[in-house]
């Protein structure tokens, strides 16, 4: 159960800090005041009327920001040794970081590689563009090891950096990457939607070889129709079999059905062989995404071609619905060895050994993922009839481990920002925070968060350690009263809303979407106004969803609507709130499907770790709250078999899904 005492302590201590400015006489700006007007003023861009706020903020708990700020608005003419006293005087803080990010693209901007260079190193985290950066300048001076390592930033299926341009055009028009090169990459880049940087980067090619602007547009704007031309186009030259692909996985991805269509056997024999095999993993692809029952037959003409590892995941889900446990053990197999060894491929794969008459193999592969503090361990512990066990309370922080945690510059800038409503700004500040923090550190960062009732980052922290563990603060019940009442009062598992809860906004009352949902429950707009009609709640404006109470009951109606239209399953009912009750139907098979092998099929990347997420944390909350304390497995049951006609739907917004 919740350390109420802890928490005690910790609020005390949280109180006794001067994490906001005390109000302003009447008529004049207090701290808190003058940092949003100085932010205001560092976004438009006015230096004057930001150093105007400045001196009223000497000693204020986010006064480095202000420094940030002013050095930021002169970054490209910062002298070395302001720079340099900025990152000493706030080493191993976020805005130091920021400010070297900022100052060492000027230093590229001005070609001043001498100063990038010592610099780049001291760099905590990834960035991208000055990785590409820190090559151009190793290229230029050459360095051969630069260009090895362009390599394998040019193979990464993501648009290239603008720093790493210039190698990219020297080395295409030294002949080193060939037109084959630059359109193996174009694919990957068609692939993702980079349709910017494919243009981009065959607009590198050399006349003859690059294809027509028009036609490009074409198959960007019409890939079907350009398809359904395909057959007239002289295929003898590259940049024309090219778009032709290109328009077909186009195709693909909205309906893999009309794409096999097209891809018809006059028009895919003036294709060679490596060429074929790619578009028929294209449709492979796209057509387990889709659920399509051809996907195990097209992803089977592509065996001609190394599969990408997106790919064999979907020909492993491909195979999962369809019960083809040969096929999941074979495409788990051709998956790389890091891969292969991700807890849901070794879930799959263990299940697949004992499906197929192989205990010793499968007991092997599911003991290493059993009992880990995700979806696959529970599902793991319970094939291999092992109970589900909370880690015992690690280790309980100290008054002194508390008084530290509450004097973390970082965490004391971190609740700041967020009393001041700057969210995303004090989620980054705490995050970075608790990066380098030992399991104690931790265990008292989250204590600090739950005092303060920044239930979010009280989850998040507690969710870092990894050998001394307090699930009562990876699973808090803030709220439980209002939310069990609301429960209770529809028929609803209470571990279950929690769980539910936890996942849509980690207890925050004041959590709003970029979609725009809000509150404990994160309800959408049109949702909650529907929902208020149908509970007779007059006069009520969505302002009202950051209040607890409210935003619960409308909630927790919805949810038992949801439930109810899926026929009362939960697996159903979590992919319905987050994804539309239309879409959950759909994704439904023509036979009953295991739960986990539902959720695992389910298209939406967000939607599936949302549902397993949901249903994990459930098993938790029953646990550590009392209640049904049924396995993972049997909460999960059977999905039944899509009826005839059911699918997309109109929905109480009067959408096909779910806003």
């Amino acid at each position: 159960m919740p350390r109420v005492c802890a928490f005690r302590l910790a609020a005390a201590l949280a109180l006794a800090l001067p994490l906001a400015a005390p109000a302003a006489p009447r008529g004049k700006m207090s701290q808190d005041d003058h940092f949003l007007a100085a932010q205001e003023a560092f976004e438009k861009g006015r230096a004057a009327q930001l150093a105007s706020h400045a001196d009223a903020l000497r000693d204020h708990v986010l006064e480095p920001y202000v420094e940030y700020w002013k050095l930021r608005l002169a970054i490209d003419d910062l002298p070395t040794a302001t720079a340099r006293d900025f990152l000493a005087r706030h080493n191993g803080a976020l805005v130091a970081d920021q400010l070297r990010r900022e100052w060492l693209k000027a230093l590229a901007r001005r070609q001043a590689w001498d100063e990038f260079d010592p610099e780049y190193p001291q760099l905590a985290g990834d960035d991208p563009e000055l990785a590409c950066l820190s090559l151009q300048s190793r290229w230029r001076r050459g360095d051969g090891a630069a260009l090895e390592e362009f390599r394998r930033v040019w193979a990464s299926p993501r648009d290239l950096p603008d720093g790493c341009q210039p190698i990219a055009e020297s080395e295409i028009a030294a002949g080193r990457l060939s037109a084959r090169h630059v359109w193996d990459r174009a694919r990957l880049l068609f692939e993702i939607g980079q349709f910017t940087g494919a243009k981009r980067l065959l607009g590198a090619l050399p006349p003859g070889e690059a294809p027509d602007e028009r036609a490009f547009e074409s198959v960007r704007r019409g890939a079907q129709g350009f398809l359904a031309g395909a057959e007239k186009l002289d295929l003898k030259k590259r940049p024309n079999r090219e778009l032709v692909l290109f328009a077909l996985a186009r195709t693909a991805r909205s309906d893999a059905d009309v794409a096999e269509r097209h891809w018809t056997r006059s028009l895919r024999e003036r294709f060679p062989p490596e060429d074929q095999a790619w578009a028929w993993g294209q449709l492979g692809a796209h057509g387990a995404r889709q659920h399509h029952p051809r996907a195990l037959e097209w992803f089977a003409k592509a065996d001609g071609i190394a599969l990408r590892e997106d790919q064999l995941e979907w020909r492993v889900r491909a195979a999962l619905r369809e019960g083809d446990w040969r096929t999941v053990r074979a495409a788990v197999e051709q998956m790389s060895p890091l891969g292969r060894n991700d807890p849901a491929w070794l879930y799959w794969h263990g299940r697949a050994r004992r499906s197929l008459g192989q205990p010793e193999e499968a007991q092997i592969l599911l003991a290493r993922v059993a009992g880990e503090h995700h979806f696959y361990g529970k599902l793991a512990l319970d094939e291999l009839g092992r109970s589900l066990s909370i880690p015992p309370r690690g280790y309980t922080p100290t008054a002194p481990d508390l008084a530290e945690a509450a004097a973390n510059p970082g965490l004391r800038r971190a609740v700041a920002l967020l009393r001041l409503g700057l969210r995303m700004d004090g989620i980054q500040e705490w995050n970075w925070a608790v990066r380098a923090m030992d399991d104690r550190q931790l265990l008292a960062a989250a204590e600090f968060a739950g005092a303060n009732e920044i239930w979010d980052r009280a989850i998040f922290t507690a969710n870092q350690t990894v050998g001394l563990h307090d699930f009562s603060v990876r699973f808090p019940a803030p709220y439980r009263d209002v939310l069990g009442e609301q429960a209770r009062s529809q028929g609803l598992d209470e571990s279950w809303v929690l769980g539910l809860v936890r996942q849509e906004s980690r207890f925050s009352a004041s959590a709003k979407s970029s979609a725009g949902a809000s509150g404990l429950m994160q309800l959408m707009p049109r949702t909650a106004q529907w929902v208020a009609r149908r509970l007779g709640m007059r006069g009520f404006s969505t302002a009202q969803l950051t209040e607890v109470d409210v935003n619960v009951a409308l909630g927790t109606t919805y949810l038992k609507y949801v439930l109810d239209s899926v026929d009362g399953q939960p697996v159903l009912a979590a992919a319905a709130y987050n994804a539309g009750p239309g879409r959950a139907r759909k994704w439904k098979a023509d036979r009953p499907l295991e739960g986990a092998i539902y959720i695992e099929t389910i298209p939406f990347s967000e939607t599936r770790e949302y549902v397993k997420r949901v249903m994990s944390n459930t098993v938790y909350y029953a646990a550590l709250y009392g209640g049904d304390e049924r396995s993972l497995k049997a909460r999960l049951g059977v999905v039944p078999s899509r009826r005839s006609g059911e699918g997309y739907e109109a929905t109480i917004t009067g959408y096909a899904t779910l806003e």
